[in-house]
C-alpha cells in the first residue's frame, strides 16, 4: 500500500494551490494527488471567458505540481477511512495518508428530464465538446441564464454562432442583480445577436429529423441543433457523507479549513466555511475563493504536524465575469432579493450595486469598476449602520 504524508482528492485549482501552501511549509515529503478527470489542473474560469477569445488552448492549464508529487489522473476515490488514515479507489487500491485534504467541487445540476441530447458545461473535455460544433452553422441553445449560462452564450455569440439562450428569470442574472440591469441584459445580449428567451423554463427535448425540439413551460416550441446547460452545481459531498463528516450544503470546515473528522480538511467549491465579515456559513464557487483556501488548507496540513496553523481563513473570495464588452467585479452576497442602493456614474455602463441586510452592507457589485475590492471588502466588513442614504455619503470612487 503506497503512503502519502499528504493526499489530496481533487485536481482542480483548489488542489494545486494546496499543493503550493504544502511546499512553502514542507518541500519534500509525497503527496499524492488523486484526480478523477484524465488531465492535469487547469483554471476553470477559461473554459467560459479565455479560451473563446483566441487565448491558447494550454494557457488554461496551471503549472506542474512539482517534484515528490503523485498525480494519479483518471483515479476515482470511492471511500475514506478517517480512522485508518485510508482511502481506496474504485479499483480498490488502498492509499495512506497523515493528512488529508478534500477538494471534491461540485457535480452539475441536472435537469429534470430526459436529459440525453443535453451537453452539461462544467470541464475541459465538456469545452472540447462543444467547440468541436462550432463553425458549422449550427444553431446553439443554452439553458441557463446565472453566471454560467450567460458566458457561454456570450462566448458563443462572440465567436459568431447563433445562440439562443432560455432560463426562467425575467432576466438575465435575475438571481443575483437588480431586476433593472438584469431586464435591460436582455437587450444588451439582442443587440450582441443573441436570441433571449426570458421567463422560460425548458420542460423537455426530441429529437426530429437531426434537430432538436425543445418543449417548455410556454406553448411554443424552441428549436435547436445542439443543446448546452449551465444551470449550477452542487457540492460533491457524498465521499463525506459516507465517511461520517458533517455535511450542510458543503462539507463543514472551521476556522483552520479542518472538517469534523480527524486530520482532514476541506477546501474550494465543496467546503462550507463561516464568513467572517458576514457573519454568517457559506460556500463559494469562485476562482479566488479555490486558489486562496487550498492554499492555506495545504499550509495548514503542513504545520499541524508542529502544532501550528498558518492562520484562520478570514479572506472575502471575490468573484467576476466578462460578458461581451461589460465586465464585473463582486465581494461579498449578491442577492436580488436584498435591499439594493444603485450608483450609476454612467447608466448600465459604469457604477457600484449595494446590497444591504440589517443595515449592513452584504455584498458590493463593481460594474465596470476596477480596482476597489479592497475597498468593498473593508465596507462589508464595517458593522455600519448604513442606510441608503448614509452609504451615498460613503460611496466608493469610481
Amino acid at each position: 500500500m503506497k503512503e502519502y504524508r499528504y493526499g489530496i482528492v481533487g485536481g482542480g485549482m483548489a488542489a494545486h494551490a494546496a499543493v503550493q501552501g504544502i511546499r512553502e511549509v514542507d518541500e519534500h515529503s509525497p503527496i499524492g494527488v488523486f484526480c478523477q478527470e484524465t488531465v492535469p489542473p487547469y483554471r476553470r474560469p477559461a473554459l467560459s471567458k479565455d479560451l473563446w477569445k483566441g487565448d491558447e488552448y494550454d494557457s488554461a492549464f496551471l503549472d506542474e505540481v512539482g517534484e515528490n508529487t503523485n498525480l494519479h489522473l483518471g483515479e476515482r476515490i470511492a471511500s475514506i477511512d478517517p480512522r485508518q488514515h485510508r482511502i481506496v479507489n474504485a479499483q480498490g487500491e488502498e492509499y495512506g495518508y497523515e493528512k488529508l485534504l478534500l477538494v471534491t467541487g461540485g457535480r452539475v445540476r441536472r435537469l429534470p428530464f430526459d436529459d440525453r441530447h443535453v451537453q452539461y458545461y462544467r470541464t475541459v473535455q465538456d469545452y472540447n465538446t462543444l467547440r468541436e460544433h462550432t463553425g458549422q452553422g449550427k444553431e446553439f441553445l443554452v439553458i441557463g441564464g446565472g453566471f454560467i449560462g450567460s458566458e457561454i452564450a456570450a462566448a458563443l455569440a462572440m465567436n459568431d454562432e447563433n445562440v439562443t439562450v432560455a432560463f426562467p428569470e425575467r432576466g438575465i442574472g435575475g438571481k443575483i442583480f437588480p431586476e433593472e440591469l438584469s431586464v435591460w441584459l436582455n437587450d444588451y445580449f439582442r443587440q450582441k445577436g443573441v436570441t433571449v428567451q426570458s421567463g422560460v423554463q425548458v420542460t423537455g427535448t426530441e429529437e426530429k429529423d437531426g434537430r432538436m425540439e425543445v418543449y417548455t413551460s410556454h406553448p411554443h416550441t424552441l428549436r435547436a441543433d445542439y443543446i448546452v446547460a449551465g444551470i449550477g452545481i452542487d457540492p460533491d459531498t457524498l465521499l463525506a457523507e459516507e465517511a461520517g463528516m458533517e455535511v450542510d450544503n458543503g462539507v463543514i470546515v472551521d476556522e483552520f479549513l479542518r472538517t469534523t473528522a480527524t486530520d482532514v480538511y476541506a477546501a474550494g467549491d465543496v467546503a462550507a466555511f463561516r464568513h467572517s465579515a458576514l457573519g454568517m456559513r457559506i460556500r463559494v464557487e469562485h476562482e479566488d475563493n479555490a486558489l486562496t483556501m487550498g492554499r492555506l488548507a495545504g499550509k495548514n496540513m503542513a504545520l499541524h504536524h508542529n502544532g501550528k496553523n498558518a492562520g484562520a481563513y478570514t479572506h472575502q473570495p471575490m468573484f467576476y465575469s466578462d460578458l461581451f464588452d461589460l465586465g464585473y467585479e463582486a465581494v461579498g452576497q449578491l442577492d436580488a432579493r436584498l435591499e439594493t442602493v444603485v450608483d450609476w456614474e454612467e447608466p448600465y455602463q459604469k457604477g457600484i450595486i449595494y446590497y444591504l441586510s440589517d443595515d449592513r452592507v452584504r455584498g458590493v457589485l463593481l460594474w465596470n469598476v476596477w480596482e476597489k475590492v479592497d475597498d468593498a471588502r473593508a465596507l462589508i466588513a464595517h458593522p455600519g449602520p448604513f442606510t441608503a442614504g448614509k452609504l451615498k455619503e460613503w460611496r466608493l470612487e469610481m
